[in-house]
């Protein structure tokens, strides 16, 4: 039989259907009718939405700016202006220092100032792109500078081993700077730069070292000669308040409850039956009473406990008990994360010869916190808004002090206003972390399907 020699028909390729455009090329008149006018009652419930929004701004903006008096000696004289139409300002105004420092001195106020600017410095390297050395300068955020603006809010006298402390705060802010310029201009650290200037391209490793405890003792020597020569006026911590003190309560609680919760959250997964049940008799008893309650427990039986003659600020109560209560919460979250990691990646880890710890430090926990980011910056912003709590053993918070105005006797009865301007300013800061949060996932892909 003759072979065929019917040539093959040829293939023909029918493209897929492309995909929808996205709005930005279809227009704006498009964008609105496929998701907002895309059927009657969809463009019924869009018009009515859009309704009630505008009724809410309206009354909004008409009594806070348009009919607001902006200038009165007291409450009397803004309601015989325009009643209760309007906002009083004029008391919001003559409180805004306390709102924002509590009691603190008003001639010492620069220094929370500075400390608030020394912290945007450091942490401004963060967010260069040439800045290698984020890590470093993160921890270092973390954990050095809390010991240079302890001092600066506190002041008094200072023995060695606090001089030393904040002396090394100040030489590691030195660094920072130094690495962040050095790195940006010719790719290296200021350190491994200046062992390369000075002990040569190649260096013998005695010199290397030679070179960078020198530069250590510089920075050092340098930050101890300012630290000397500091003197600062004591403010005892009953004068804290307002935005300043819930500022340092929650940051020094979001900071602490992080690292806590997730060690936490590895020993209630711990095959060592003692850390694993110390963790969960931990994370259980937090998790089971209200942060009110561990509040005035600290406040008033913690010091039935310590040995006569011995007390413990008010203060430091309050924050060890925010970190703990905040430590609970966030090992959950962190437990959670941890499970949601496929099992293959705890294998494929052991098969590459890695042990326990570097397993969990450069494979699991970074996959973890990735998939975690949104719980965890919601842990966040709800402890922001929990330091409203502290008011109930006496500290001046920003409730406290916005309750306060209308306490006044020019301002009595004037709540409104204080507590309208908090909530604004509750609003800017959580808003700032959930944008802020939903840009780091994005950027680490952590929304992506996996």
């Amino acid at each position: 039989m003759a072979p065929d020699h019917t040539p093959a028909p040829p293939l023909v390729f029918t493209p897929r259907p492309s995909a929808p455009p996205p709005p930005s090329t279809v227009g704006v008149m498009g964008w609105l009718r496929a998701n907002l006018f895309s059927s009657v009652p969809n463009a019924i419930l869009t018009l009515l939405g859009a309704y009630i929004l505008y009724v809410f701004l309206e009354a909004i903006i008409s009594w806070a700016l348009i009919n607001a008096v902006w200038d009165a000696p007291n409450r009397r004289a803004c309601l015989d202006a325009v009643g209760r139409s309007g906002a009083c300002w004029p008391g919001v105004i003559a409180w805004l220092p306390n709102l924002i420092y509590g009691l603190y001195p008003k001639d010492q106020v620069w220094r929370i100032d500075l400390g608030a600017l020394i912290l945007v410095l450091w942490a401004l390297p963060l967010f260069l792109p040439r800045v290698k050395s984020k890590v470093a300068i993160g921890l270092t955020a973390v954990l050095v500078y809390p010991f240079l603006v302890s001092y600066l809010f506190l002041g008094g006298e200072k023995g060695w081993i606090w001089m030393v402390l904040v002396a090394g705060s100040l030489a590691t802010f030195f660094w920072v700077w130094l690495t962040a310029i050095s790195e940006m201009r010719t790719g290296q650290g200021f350190i491994p730069l200046l062992v390369h200037t000075l002990a040569g391209p190649d260096p013998v490793p005695e010199r290397a070292r030679l070179v960078r405890q020198l530069a250590w003792a510089a920075l050092f020597v340098t930050a101890l000669l300012i630290v000397s020569r500091w003197q600062l006026v004591a403010v005892p911590t009953r004068l804290w308040g307002g935005l300043f003190l819930t500022m340092v309560i929650s940051g020094i609680g979001i900071t602490f409850s992080l690292p806590a919760g997730v060690l936490l959250a590895l020993g209630r997964r711990s095959s060592m039956p003692l850390i694993r049940g110390f963790c969960v008799a931990f994370i259980e008893l937090f998790r089971s009473v209200p942060l009110i309650t561990i509040l005035f427990m600290f406040n008033t039986m913690l010091p039935l406990f310590l040995p006569v003659g011995v007390e413990v600020d008010r203060l430091l109560r309050a924050i060890v008990a925010v970190c703990l209560f905040a430590a609970a919460y966030m090992a959950e979250i962190v437990r959670g994360g941890l499970q949601a990691i496929p099992k293959g990646q705890y294998e494929a880890a052991a098969a590459m010869g890695l042990g326990y710890w570097q397993s969990t430090t450069l494979i699991i926990l970074p996959q973890a916190l990735r998939i975690m980011i949104p719980a965890i910056v919601g842990n966040f912003i709800g402890l922001f808004k929990d330091t409203t709590l502290v008011s109930i053993i006496g500290l001046f918070d920003m409730l406290s002090m916005a309750r306060a105005v209308g306490e006044d006797t020019r301002w009595l009865g004037l709540f409104i206003e204080p507590f309208f301007f908090i909530t604004m300013i509750y609003f800017v800061f959580c808003f700032a972390m959930s944008q802020y949060s939903m840009n780091l996932e994005r950027r680490l892909g952590g929304g992506q399907r996996r």
